[in-house]
Formats: structure tokens, C-alpha cells, sequence
């Protein structure tokens, strides 16, 4: 029987774990040259107005609590409307999950927030524009409220106490919806109208993104430069047949996979290296 060799390396250590569908181009690990270069990246960017005071921040944290807590007693109210056992009421759930620039944690100065309400079964997309609209209409921070309910993805447009939100819904196929539920479950589509599928591909885009990138700071900071460098350009902009938030995200993550140790400094350099040449 062959004894193994001295020189011979555990399985563990002869894959290291890579992003994406192809191994990284480089493992270079960043200098203290390229950490100097980030920070004055920082620096530069700042003026621009692409980081949000933490004051903002906090005051778009305690309004999403407040919508989400209105999630919560709007789906009680349904579910005692449609005569459920006690106990379940008591656990039914409902959340407001968030996705786009706000979810990755890129989004700039006074920028909207894209969120999705998820509803157990028994609550139907009728229920989120009529009952669910008039509960929003009673509450004195909600102005400019209204629903385009026949638009491709159907949404409840909103300004919550000065920040403006887009909430869309789905239903899912559950009983109740868990604190920690999980959107990046494919299990959660069998079954599911059409309306829902679309309404939950923001979030399900975003959070996958954010479990693709090896290092999530370095991803949004690249992502803040490029953001910024497209709308500088005039081609930032699904509309105009340029690409849109999600399409620059995805093209930053890549860049990111591919130079996995490497800071926003390197990655920005790097971004353009790649996609000049794709």
C-alpha cells in the first residue's frame, strides 16, 4: 500500500473556496499603498454626497420599523377578518423586506427606498391595495400616497415622514411568515402568481449579490465610485437603454470575485481593466 507523500496538501487547502463560476484572476493582497489610495477614494467621493449621515440613516431605519409594524397589524386584522384560529393569528407573521441601492447599502443622500411586503397565504394582493392602502391613508407622516396597481410589478408608492418608498407585495404559499425567513429559497416560488415571482426578484437579486461578494465593504464602495462615475457620464439609466442599478451591482460583484483580497482602490482600476476588454 502507497504511503502519501510528504509534500502532498489536504483537499481543503488545494481549493480554496472561490466566487463565481471561475476561479479569482488574482489573490494579491492589497498593499499599504492601495489602502492610502482608498481612503482618498473616500475623501473624493464624499462631497458628491454618495455616503448618508448617520442621523439619516437612523431616521430611515425607524420608519422602515414603523412600516413594518404596520405590516404586522394590517395581516392580524385580515386574519381575524377571515375568522383563523387565535393562535395563529398571534404568530402569523408579515415583513417588510428592503432591496435595491438601500439593501446593498450604497444608496445616496435623500434616495428612495425600494421595499417588498410579505404575506402568508391567506392574504391576497386585493387586501394590499384596498385595506392595507386605507391603513397607510390614516397615518399622519404617509403624504403622496398612491397605488399603481396594474403596472407590470404593482406598487404602493408613498412618502414616509420625508423619505420616499416604493412597496410592492407578494404572497407567499405559507402559513406564516418567519422573522428569519429566507428569500433566496427557490422552494418559495412553487405555485406562486406571476405578480409575486416578479415582485420578489429584487429582493432575491440583492441578497444573492451581497452572498456572492467576498468582502461586502469593498464591493459597496467600488460600487459607490462606478455608480457615480455612470451618472457623471449620463449612462446610468434603464430608461435610456443604458444600464441600471442592478445590471452596474452585478458587474462590481464579478470584479470583486475576480480579485477577491483586493480594496475599492484596486477593484475601480480593475473594473475597467476587465469590462474593456469583456
Amino acid at each position: 500500500m502507497p504511503f502519501p507523500s510528504s509534500n502532498q496538501v489536504p483537499a481543503a487547502q488545494q481549493t480554496p473556496k472561490h466566487y463565481g463560476i471561475t476561479s479569482p484572476i488574482s489573490l494579491t493582497l492589497p498593499k499599504e499603498a492601495d489602502l492610502l489610495l482608498t481612503q482618498r477614494l473616500t475623501e473624493t467621493l464624499n462631497p458628491f454626497g454618495v455616503f448618508e449621515e448617520e442621523l439619516e440613516l437612523q431616521r430611515r431605519i425607524l420608519v422602515l420599523g414603523k412600516l413594518n409594524t404596520l405590516v404586522k397589524e394590517w395581516i392580524r386584522d385580515i386574519s381575524e377578518i377571515k375568522n383563523l384560529p387565535v393562535s395563529l393569528i398571534e404568530t402569523v407573521g408579515g415583513k417588510i423586506f428592503t432591496f435595491g441601492s438601500y439593501r446593498l447599502g450604497v444608496h445616496t443622500k435623500g434616495a428612495d427606498i425600494d421595499a417588498l411586503c410579505v404575506a402568508p397565504r391567506h392574504v391576497e394582493r386585493t387586501d394590499f391595495f384596498t385595506s392595507f392602502y386605507e391603513k397607510l391613508k390614516e397615518q399622519e407622516e404617509v403624504k403622496d400616497l398612491r397605488a399603481v396597481e396594474e403596472a407590470f410589478v404593482p406598487v404602493i408608492k408613498l412618502s414616509f415622514d420625508g423619505i420616499e418608498i416604493d412597496i410592492l407585495f407578494a404572497r407567499l404559499a405559507l402559513q406564516t411568515i418567519p422573522e428569519n425567513l429566507d428569500l433566496r429559497d427557490d422552494g418559495l416560488l412553487k405555485n406562486l402568481d406571476i405578480r409575486c415571482i416578479r415582485s420578489l426578484n429584487g429582493c432575491r437579486v440583492t441578497d444573492e449579490i451581497l452572498h456572492l461578494v467576498p468582502n461586502i465593504e469593498n464591493f459597496r464602495l467600488t460600487l459607490r465610485t462606478i455608480k457615480l462615475w455612470a451618472k457623471r457620464h449620463n449612462i446610468y439609466s434603464n430608461i435610456l437603454g443604458f444600464l441600471g442599478g442592478v445590471s452596474w451591482a452585478m458587474l462590481v460583484a464579478r470584479t470583486c470575485q475576480l480579485y477577491p483580497n483586493a480594496v475599492a482602490s484596486t477593484l475601480v482600476h480593475k473594473f475597467f481593466l476587465v469590462f474593456s476588454k469583456w
